[in-house]
């Protein structure tokens, strides 16, 4: 009696390894998708992990749906390790019921992010689910409920990382939405709220999937996938990667590698990197590059408001975020989705103990009147807010033009800088040269007996006088003005001496950020 009991075990326990269904493997294949075990095996080191809840089922009578047999109630729940590392993840199957999250399901996931916050670890989410579950009714709205709910409250606790390695579709894309990082597989992932066909209906619209929700709308356009991945292997590894910048919780700091890169490298090619002449662009990446261990650097967010540059690299084996214009795009200047590209990013590296550095060479908000009906000063506050609340310390470098806006938007000294390092290139100033001799001496070139050539003596004597970085290390807001070559040298000084940086913050529930 007790033999038929181990074989009932043993046969219920095959049942639940989607390996052991060679028919369903071959189909999720012939799809060109992984199969929601083989995603995690791909996650985790060795391809080990831990199930967890794998006996959960619904208990829906509507539809007797609890007669049926929904497997894994379409998602695999499980902890494991990456680079060492205790991490939980869940993938969902989009071949049980579509994926649709019922209670069962909803539930799996809940139970997963208790466990990450309780725990201090982070979360990876593979999403492909199709919305919610309709036989179960208002049980799978409810699903959805308590997963919005749970990724909210666990934000700025633990990492929160989303994969869409299929369809996200209505809530799906939300509970994506609401975690820090999206990686979007291009082969297989896509996004929306309401699919073709509902809006078809309603709108008399014909779209396409991918033109609705693929990687060429969520990466360039709305900004939603902060990477994009060609496939989902590649999907993965980026997030393995991305993890390996990041603490476990917001009580540690983020890990520190061996670096094999003296942190005393000089980069003299910062001097080739910046041209002589002001007006002319260059690749700010290349220099964020250049200080990096390794010149390497995470770019996030790399094909949206490409104006801004934000990221991870590391020096001297510590993770740092950076933050940076890039003039080869819109001269630098700060638009709506730079400011809200940046503010998103400066409030996850404050969350998790990422130091800041600050690369500035911006002439200003970007002016006209589509930015200012669309919000350019809610929007444009987001940054002052972000970086006025930050307590991780923050070193910025002034590369080129820090006008007006923009000095502070990039974090000036009296928003919090800690340090203010400029290259000798630096301008520091209210405006450019042009429009400032054309206010503070209009007089002098209106009554000038040539207007042009004294306009253009007011210039070169303003630009002389103002446009330089010596002004403001007189007034204390540069703390000082070093040589490119020492760049890398300099920053690991300041960032050491800063490691141990507290701040007083006055007690409240939260603040109040103009969203």
């Amino acid at each position: 009696m007790s033999e038929d009991k181990y074989k009932e075990y043993q046969e219920r326990r095959r049942k639940q390894s989607i390996a052991n269904n060679p028919a369903k493997v071959e189909k999720i294949h012939k799809k060109g998708k992984l199969t929601a075990q083989e995603r995690l095996q791909m996650l985790f080191d060795n391809g080990e992990y831990e199930e967890t809840r794998p006996w959960r089922r619904n208990q829906c009578v509507a539809f007797d749906l609890y007669k049926k047999d929904p497997e894994n109630e379409g998602v695999i729940t499980s902890f494991g390790k990456v680079y060492g590392r205790r991490i939980y993840a869940f993938s969902q199957d989009a071949d049980v019921m579509g994926g649709s999250v019922g209670e069962a399901h909803g539930e799996k996931i809940c139970k997963a992010i208790d466990d990450a916050v309780k725990t201090g670890c982070p979360i990876v989410g593979i999403n492909d689910a199709s919305g919610a579950r309709i036989q179960e009714g208002v049980a799978g709205l409810n699903g959805y409920c308590t997963i919005f709910g749970r990724t909210s409250v666990a934000s700025g606790s633990v990492p929160q990382i989303s994969i869409i390695a299929g369809t996200a579709a209505g809530g799906t894309a939300y509970a994506a939405a609401l975690t820090d990082f999206i990686i979007l597989a291009k082969s297989v992932g896509r996004m929306f709220i309401t699919g073709p066909a509902v809006i078809k209906a309603v709108t008399g619209e014909e779209v396409t999937f991918d033109e609705l929700g693929g990687a060429q709308v969520h990466g360039p356009k709305t900004g939603l996938a902060h990477f994009v991945a060609e496939t989902e292997e590649e999907a993965i590894e980026t997030a393995k990667t991305l993890l390996s910048f990041l603490p476990s919780n917001a009580k540690e700091k983020p890990p520190v590698y061996m670096c094999e890169d003296p942190v005393s490298r000089k980069v003299p090619e910062i001097r080739d990197i910046i041209p002589v002449e002001p007006n002319r662009s260059f690749d700010m990446l290349q220099l964020v590059q250049a200080v990096m261990d390794g010149r390497y650097f995470m770019e996030v967010q790399a094909q949206f408001a490409k104006n801004m540059i934000i990221g991870f690299g590391r020096i001297g084996g510590k993770t740092v975020g950076v933050v940076a214009n890039q003039p080869r795009v819109l001269a630098g200047c700060i638009d709506i989705d730079a400011a809200w590209k940046a503010a998103r990013f400066v409030r996850f590296c404050d969350s998790f103990n990422i130091p800041l550095l600050v690369f500035a060479d911006c002439p200003g908000y970007l002016p006209g009147v589509n930015q200012e009906h669309n919000g350019i000063i809610r929007n444009g506050s987001k940054m002052l807010f972000a970086f006025s609340e930050a307590t991780v310390p923050v070193i910025k470098i002034v590369v080129r033009k820090d006008y007006g806006g923009a000095y502070s938007a990039m974090c000036g000294k009296g928003m919090g800088a800690d340090v203010v390092l400029s290259l000798p290139t630096g301008e520091i100033a209210v405006m450019g040269a042009g429009g400032a001799a054309d206010i503070v001496f209009r007089k002098e070139i209106k009554a000038a007996e040539d207007p042009a050539a004294a306009r253009a003596e007011f210039v070169r004597e303003y630009e002389k006088e103002y446009l330089n970085p010596y002004r403001g290390a007189e007034y204390g807001i540069v703390d000082d003005i070093i040589e490119p070559e020492d760049l890398r040298e300099k920053l690991a000084i300041h960032l050491e001496a800063l490691e141990e940086k507290e701040i007083f913050t006055p007690y409240k529930k939260h603040s109040n950020i103009p969203l």
